[in-house]
């Protein structure tokens, strides 16, 4: 037996957007009925290279196939300045269930992006309203693309409008897109007006209002994943329908974590976590729906179904590098 070997580039051309949008959704109804492991996220801080390192291991079963894994991440911002590296790098390790054989290593930068795309896509097919056709995104840094990607999966995506304080990073990212939808550069107000809105930044002090949104917008809530984080007023967030992707998770370091610290918000305030309203036990948007919030802190059954998509197409494409990193006879 030999592990396979995955680089960004393997990562990239086997994790088919629409796949791993069905994947992560299977992942989070798997969440709701009690079908995976997932232990909490554990952090090693060092604050002497103003970056962390991330453990996310886990396990589902779907009723289709089952899969276990464990994903080793930073974010290190000054990686771009500093050392010419992506903020975010991460290594994943994709196992057989069964026999723990290390089936793949793979790039996990990629495939975070990817799945924190997909993710979006789900919350947004259930949350945004159906004839959503304009996004509006928040931060043009390597996030943003996947979300663009997956969001037009499952609504009609024509014109996007995207706010960033970095004039290069919104000229790539309108280079990048412009041939395939209508892309703008636009204030925040603008970008949040739109009937779709996904925030993409690092910040801790609030920058998109109740102000900057319209009635019925859906919001993605992607940058905070830390404790201290926080992209949304929270007047917004008290006026919005939140969703969550795991209670533990948004609470200690999603986009509710700081209001939810200060008592501003409770728990009367989550209408409920995303797993719930995939297999259908808690509604999602209705005709009496104004504004939704989508809380993604981002979780390990996510990148490890994205992996599972990731290796089967590979191995069906004879993609990425073999090798024997274990000897089955020792």
């Amino acid at each position: 037996m030999e592990t396979l070997l995955l680089d960004s580039d393997d990562v990239d051309a086997n994790a088919e957007m629409a796949a791993v949008i069905d994947a992560v959704e299977a992942a989070f109804a798997a969440f709701e009925r009690g079908d995976t492991q997932m232990p909490a996220k554990s952090y090693i801080d060092l604050p002497q290279y103003n970056g962390d390192f991330r453990s996310m291991p886990a396990y589902l079963e779907t009723a289709d196939w089952d899969a276990a894994g464990l994903k080793w991440v930073n974010v290190h911002p000054d990686n771009p300045r500093d050392h010419d590296l992506p903020t975010v790098l991460g290594t994943m390790i994709y196992s057989d269930p069964e026999t723990a054989f290390p089936l793949a290593i793979m790039d996990g930068t990629e495939l975070t992006m990817k799945r924190t795309g997909a993710a979006a896509a789900v919350a947004t097919d259930h949350l945004a309203v159906d004839d959503a056709a304009t996004l509006g995104i928040v931060g043009a840094g390597v996030q943003s693309y996947t979300q663009l990607e997956a969001i037009s999966r499952v609504r009609p995506v024509e014109e996007v409008i995207v706010s960033d304080l970095d004039d290069e990073r919104i000229e790539r990212f309108v280079d990048t897109f412009g041939d395939e939808f209508d892309v703008r550069e636009g204030s925040i107000s603008e970008a949040g007006h739109c009937d779709v809105l996904s925030t993409v930044t690092p910040v801790e002090e609030p920058i998109v209002g109740l102000e900057d949104v319209g009635e019925q917008t859906h919001v993605n809530a992607i940058g905070a994943d830390a404790a201290g984080k926080h992209e949304l007023t929270d007047e917004l967030l008290e006026a919005a329908t939140i969703v969550i992707d795991d209670y533990e998770q948004c609470t200690h370091s999603g986009e509710i974590n700081v209001p939810w610290s200060a008592g501003v918000l409770s728990d009367e305030d989550i209408y409920a976590e995303i797993g719930e309203i995939v297999v259908g036990t808690t509604a999602g948007r209705t005709d009496e729906t104004g504004i939704t919030v989508f809380d993604s802190t981002g979780l390990a059954i996510q990148d490890v179904a994205a992996a599972h998509v990731t290796y089967e197409s590979a191995r069906a494409n004879d993609a990425g590098y073999d090798f024997g990193m274990i000897d089955p006879g020792r």
